[in-house]
């Protein structure tokens, strides 16, 4: 099964495509971790890449498309979080391998943006959220005993311009498959376990 998650920042796709990865055994590729292992693997297509990424660059369709050619080759399923973000990533991703369906989780603007700008941050790792998970402490880490922080793109206002680059950038992603009849639409405002049999119930048998 040959499948892309898609959703606005704090829906729970990457939690929602762990789980669909290990119910039906396929592998969970993030083009984050798809750039690190290049980049560490040191392939010609990982060297090209860290040139971009250490100027503070993005790094070109071209050459994420590239290794995404490369890792898919490999693969008889997979589920693929982060690609693609706009129209054009999503016709080239289509010239490389033909998927089974493309699913997205939806919430509100508003609840994408309460999910993260209500997290906190400690220096030695820990990560809360003053809804869903709050320290026993307000803003005093369980852990070590320090300060929580919200990190900058955390605040509400950049989480909110982001949430409006999505619906920009990625909504005419999600017409190109609905115009193939893959396009898997699931409410994100549920329990994780109620989301994740949504996704089940609407993917294809194999």
């Amino acid at each position: 099964m040959k499948l892309v998650m898609m959703g606005v920042q704090g829906c729970g796709k990457g939690t929602q495509a762990e789980l669909i990865s290990k119910k039906f055994k396929i592998l969970h590729i993030s083009t984050g971790d798809l750039l690190r292992d290049e980049v560490a693997s040191k392939s010609e297509l990982g060297k090209e890449a860290e040139g971009f990424m250490n100027k503070g660059l993005l790094v070109p369709d071209k050459v994420l498309l590239g290794m995404l050619k490369g890792r898919l080759s490999e693969l008889d399923g997979f589920i693929l979080d982060g690609y693609p973000r706009n129209r054009e990533q999503a016709e080239a991703l289509s010239g490389i391998t033909e998927l089974d369906g493309a699913i997205e989780i939806g919430v509100s603007d508003r609840e994408a943006i309460k999910r993260i700008s209500g997290r906190r941050s400690c220096k030695c790792g820990a990560v809360y959220h003053v809804f869903y998970n709050p320290p026993g402490r307000p803003n005093i880490c369980d852990r070590c005993g320090k300060p929580l922080f919200q990190r900058d793109d955390d605040q509400e206002d950049a989480v909110a311009k982001r949430v409006a680059l999505y619906h920009e950038k990625t909504e005419p992603v999600l017409k190109f498959y609905e115009e193939k009849g893959i396009l898997h639409k699931i409410d994100g405002e549920q329990a994780i376990e109620e989301v994740f049999g949504a996704i089940e119930k609407a993917l294809p048998e194999e």
